[in-house]
């Protein structure tokens, strides 16, 4: 039987905006199990965002159950919440959210320093998720002194290093060229090839035909749910 990573069952995200309320999500389920790849796609406001917020312990539902890896993390307290994000959830933004004075090894490392790990296992660790990413060269160097995909590269590293349960990436090539965002998904599919479950929020067709799944949302709701027959194939 398959490992379920994720079980989510009928999860509402309502928000008071002045007098009206917003229902970000309306009744959301689905399961996604160790080592799948899932794209989730959405126009704006069809509530992919929030979901992911979700999925990623940055907010709790309205309603509904959210377990990961047997945990209902649905009503956790926000420490025990930050435990989850950092032990379970390795993230990939956008925005890479790098620190400028920090070399891109002590960037990829800081996740274990949250989790109290010795600097000689953080220093081993950090070396080889860094190689794992094809930045070996680049280790000592800081935020500008890289390019935006070399900087990506290093937000990867960052995210696997705590060997979580997921990689929850969140439009992870909108601030890369062309070329550049091939490279990062290329990346991504050999994350994946090495089993490792990845979940994809974009907006961009080709990027989200990287995963094995794709689940699109509309109004709140799950429009559909299908394998990605193109990837699956392979």
């Amino acid at each position: 039987m398959d490992n379920q990573v994720i079980e989510i069952n009928e999860i509402k995200k309502f928000y008071q905006v002045g007098t009206e309320v917003v229902k970000a999500l309306q009744g959301v389920s689905l399961s996604i199990t160790q080592g799948e790849y899932v794209a989730i796609m959405g126009p704006s406001g069809s509530g992919k965002s929030t979901l992911m917020n979700i999925i990623g312990a940055l907010d709790t539902p309205t309603g509904g159950q959210y377990v990961l890896n047997g945990t209902d993390v649905s009503r956790l307290s926000d420490d025990s919440l930050a435990e989850i994000r950092n032990k379970e959830i390795g993230f990939v933004f956008q925005t890479f959210n790098l620190l400028p004075r920090y070399t891109a090894l002590e960037n990829a490392m800081l996740p274990l320093i949250y989790a109290g790990v010795s600097k000689i296992d953080r220093q081993e660790r950090g070396k080889e998720v860094m190689e794992s990413v094809g930045l070996s060269d680049r280790m000592h160097h800081r935020p500008n002194e890289m390019s935006g995909g070399q900087r990506q590269r290093v937000a990867v590293a960052r995210a696997l290093i705590n060997r979580p349960s997921i990689i929850l990436a969140d439009e992870p090539t909108g601030n890369l060229d062309s070329k550049t965002s091939v490279d990062i998904m290329r990346l991504f599919d050999e994350i994946h090839k090495q089993g490792n479950t990845i979940i994809l929020v974009t907006h961009e067709e080709d990027i989200a035909q990287h995963a094995h799944r794709i689940i699109r949302l509309r109004d709140g709701l799950i429009e559909s749910d299908l394998v990605n027959e193109q990837v699956a194939a392979f």
